[in-house]
């Protein structure tokens, strides 16, 4: 089996994530029984945009540094889900990708498009303009650990300033992903993606988060 590397894109993983208030003893086992990872995972940060749209689940929409990323979600076993890259765009961004790409991934009504390409504030604005979309302002402090082979995070998150824990294992063999949960002391916990988590923290979704 390929040992997986932080960092670097592999087939498509399954993932394990949760979002709350506090996974502090969980983070702690995880932090002990991590084996060493590469400096530049210990502690990352960074600001994105993600388009969430109320008639999609399967489509996770993020824009970071001018990028535009969508990955779709493809199966879901033994309670762990895997997704797959769809599209990856840049700012300005053309009529054709909007129109054949990421409107149809929002799962919308096709906004009026009288221009060759659009900016990131054009974008934006049109993103605003529809009842059914938000752009949520996301901001990330994660720190990266590596246990039983998974790649695992605990993660500060400020969706809209509203400060969230997200806690995660992910991997491309789903029996180091269930070891993990059970070590780290999480079994029982809702897995919750990132689509699903700023959905009920915006109240797009009336549910709680996993320990609220």
């Amino acid at each position: 089996m390929a040992e997986l590397k932080i960092g670097e894109q592999s087939k498509p993983r399954f993932e394990f994530r949760s979002f709350g208030q506090c996974f502090c003893q969980a983070h702690k086992r995880m932090a002990r029984l991590s084996v060493p990872v590469p400096e530049k995972v210990w502690e990352r940060s960074s600001d994105e945009i993600y388009i969430i749209s109320a008639k999609n689940d399967i489509n996770n929409t993020k824009i970071r540094d001018g990028k535009m990323d969508i990955k779709t979600y493809v199966q879901t076993v033994d309670g762990l889900e895997q997704w797959n890259p769809l599209m990856k765009g840049e700012f300005p961004i053309s009529r054709e990708v909007l129109e054949k790409e990421v409107f149809p991934a929002f799962m919308v009504e096709m906004p009026k498009l009288d221009k060759d390409t659009y900016t990131y504030e054009e974008f934006i604005a049109m993103v605003k303009a529809c009842p059914d979309l938000a752009a949520v302002r996301v901001h990330k402090q994660r720190f990266g650990y590596m246990v039983n082979n998974t790649i695992c995070e605990v993660g500060n998150v400020l969706i809209n300033g509203a400060k969230v824990v997200t806690i995660n294992s992910e991997s491309t063999e789903i029996e180091d992903i269930k070891k993990t949960i059970a070590d780290c002391g999480l079994e029982g916990v809702e897995n919750i993606n990132y689509l699903q988590a700023i959905k009920r923290v915006i109240g797009m979704i009336d549910k709680p988060l996993a320990n609220e």
